[in-house]
């Protein structure tokens, strides 16, 4: 067993646990490493941070999802380091992991270009964390605004900003106007839920600036039936306990008074992505993402393979690939079946060829818009077509009957069963917004 080939995956997301799943009956050693023991379906996390769905029902742990995979361990730990001449990588505790290949999947973080003090005021969506925080600024928001009198402050309670358009603020956008119009309808007595101001603002100069032109268009009419406010062209100069301030292209600048702002716009690279970097020197776009070969691999080092978000990755016209689910997903088992190649001595795997199976973004009950193959639908066909999709892709059985039950309740009732505040309650939260800033402060 000792000549085995020792391969490290680095991260439990879809590149690397596509990856590992790839990798099952090849003759290797594999070992997966992250800093969390689950599995995050991150397309349904905005479900998680407006009630819909608890984060146990996106969730699968690693150890399980992986058990009968007698070739794989799972290590629970932080890489902080690499040394790519040794080929060893280094966890947190000190702990060295040597390897022969080596597949990284770190994935992305949010990014406030620069601004990071904006983080407080702004949480962003990319973890379960962030999701539950979202969730208790949400609910506080509607249970501050019951409670004070002033309607100049009751409004910022009730104005939601969400900063991205994209499809995360797109589908954030709708679940909120959902939430306002019919989930808390008839649930408080000071206030009227659906006098909620949802403004979603954005740079672009439309909303899915990725998205064929027709689907942007029937999304933001499906977003004003909702309520919710599309405001494009507009730069965020500034976020505070008080609100948005946002530029126009013209110059002109205006204050959005909000005590929640969500943050979906911008990504940046991982820490760990930044250390590879550093160390193999390899070649970055402007973000941060590594430019790897046809063959996904660093230049210069053939052992190590960087697929998903932190890989920079192009189509055979030279467009830049998006960071969603499928990219990383086939870039992971890409890299498996090159390594298994390897192993059994074969030539080197043909370069990386993308399948773009289409886009999606759902806006509200039985409402969405899909481009799947070039054809372009939106209302029910594309709803039903992610629902399909998105219980196809969750990763355990269990957790896809869970969430097909809490969708046939949302979509019958509106009702939507995880809508809990916890930590502080919202008493406090009433008194002062930056209290509503996040759980337990």
């Amino acid at each position: 067993m000792a000549d085995r080939h020792r391969v490290v995956i680095l991260g439990g997301g879809f590149g690397g646990l596509y990856a590992a799943k790839a990798l099952k009956n090849a003759p290797v050693d594999l070992t997966l490493i992250d800093r969390r023991n689950f599995h995050l379906f991150q397309p349904l996390l905005y479900q998680v941070a407006t009630g819909s769905l608890s984060p146990g029902e996106i969730a699968a742990p690693l150890r399980a999802v992986l058990s009968k995979q007698r070739n794989t361990r799972v290590l629970l730990g932080h890489v902080t380091d690499i040394d790519p001449q040794e080929k060893t990588i280094c966890l947190e505790d000190g702990e060295r992991v040597p390897y022969d290949a080596l597949i990284v999947s770190t994935g992305s973080e949010s990014s406030y270009f620069g601004n990071d003090a904006w983080h407080t005021w702004a949480p962003p969506l990319k973890t379960v964390e962030d999701a539950t925080t979202i969730r208790h600024k949400i609910l506080i928001a509607f249970e501050a605004a019951e409670r004070v009198t002033d309607p100049v402050e009751r409004q910022k309670w009730l104005t939601f900003v969400i900063v991205g358009a994209g499809p995360t603020g797109v589908e954030l956008a709708g679940a909120l106007g959902e939430i306002a119009h019919h989930t808390l309808e008839d649930d408080f007595r000071s206030i009227h839920p659906s006098d909620a101001k949802i403004i979603l603002i954005d740079a672009a100069p439309s909303l899915l600036a990725s998205y064929p032109p027709d689907l942007a268009r029937h999304a933001a009419d499906s977003l004003k039936k909702l309520g919710a406010e599309v405001r494009t062209g507009l730069m965020v100069t500034n976020v505070d306990g008080g609100g948005v301030t946002v530029k126009a292209s013209s110059g002109t600048q205006q204050h959005i008074a909000s005590h929640t702002v969500i943050w979906a716009a911008g990504v940046a690279v991982s820490e760990f992505g930044k250390v590879l970097a550093q160390r193999t020197r390899a070649p970055t776009d402007k973000a941060g993402r590594i430019k790897v070969d046809g063959q996904l691999t660093v230049p210069g080092f053939p052992d190590i393979f960087v697929v998903g978000d932190l890989a920079y990755l192009t189509d055979e016209h030279g467009k830049q690939l998006p960071g969603v689910a499928q990219v990383a997903m086939q870039s992971g088992a890409y890299a498996a079946k090159a390594i298994a190649a390897r192993t059994r001595g074969e030539a080197p795997s043909t370069p990386f060829h993308y399948f773009n199976k289409g886009d999606l973004a759902v806006i509200g009950r039985f409402s969405a818009v899909a481009n799947v193959f070039g054809l372009h639908l939106h209302g029910f066909p594309a709803w039903f077509v992610w629902l399909f999709i998105h219980l196809m892709y969750i990763v355990e059985f269990q957790s896809r009957l869970l969430v097909l039950i809490q969708w046939g309740f949302l979509y019958l009732t509106y009702n939507r069963g995880a809508m809990l505040i916890t930590g502080t309650t919202a008493s406090q939260s009433a008194q002062s917004p930056k209290t509503a800033a996040a759980p337990g402060q």
